[in-house]
């Protein structure tokens, strides 16, 4: 607990909802820090940039200008590589999200965090502690059906998507609550209704 500040991190896995739960739980008034929009800003830093290119001793920048695509083929290439990246980027990332936390005046604060449980065991180095994890659930089919409509790819490749992260099921035994999310978005939205209720007594 920050400044008697509760803390929700929402996680979730590829294609199970978890940025329509974001945007509900937004929606109903409550404030959500998004972590990848932290990171992407992270990479208009001129500064960072350059660290990051002296790091891999390669440019990433087409006609003057840095490419994200460039440096995300890069990486997902090797984990060493995106560990080297990690160690660039996590400990501003967090740096930033504390800021956040304790400059807002809101007492319940949602965190999007994707990679939370992955990053769970790195997480009191950065100083970042939290009340709840939420976890928006999506059975492995129900993953691979999501994202080969919305990526327009076949199965094989949804399917090597959904592995390189820790699997939904394994992500379930962390979290306080589950959010199901394999029916429809009304029944989505009466699910976290229940949970804020229920948050606020």
């Amino acid at each position: 607990m920050k400044q008697n500040k509760k803390i929700i991190a929402l996680t979730g896995s590829i294609s199970t909802g978890k940025s329509t739960v974001a945007n509900l739980i937004r929606n109903k008034g409550y404030e959500v820090i998004d972590l990848d929009k932290i990171g992407h800003d992270l990479l208009n830093d001129k500064e960072i940039i350059r660290e990051i290119e002296s790091a891999f001793n390669t440019s990433f920048s087409k006609k003057g200008e840095f490419k994200r695509s460039l440096l995300s083929k890069y990486v997902f290439k090797s984990k060493d590589r995106l560990n080297i990246l990690n160690s660039i980027t996590h400990k501003r990332i967090f740096e930033k999200l504390n800021y956040l936390i304790n400059k807002s005046q809101e007492k319940i604060i949602f965190v999007d965090m994707p990679l939370l449980i992955e990053l769970i065991d790195t997480l009191d180095q950065y100083e970042f502690s939290y009340d709840e994890i939420w976890l928006v659930y999506s059975s492995p089919d129900t993953q691979i059906k999501r994202l080969m409509k919305r990526d327009k790819i076949k199965e094989e490749e949804a399917l090597i998507k959904i592995k390189s992260q820790l699997s939904i099921d394994e992500k379930k035994k962390y979290a306080d609550k589950i959010i199901n999310n394999e029916s429809d978005l009304q029944n989505l939205e009466n699910q976290v209704e229940e949970f804020l209720k229920n948050l606020n007594k």
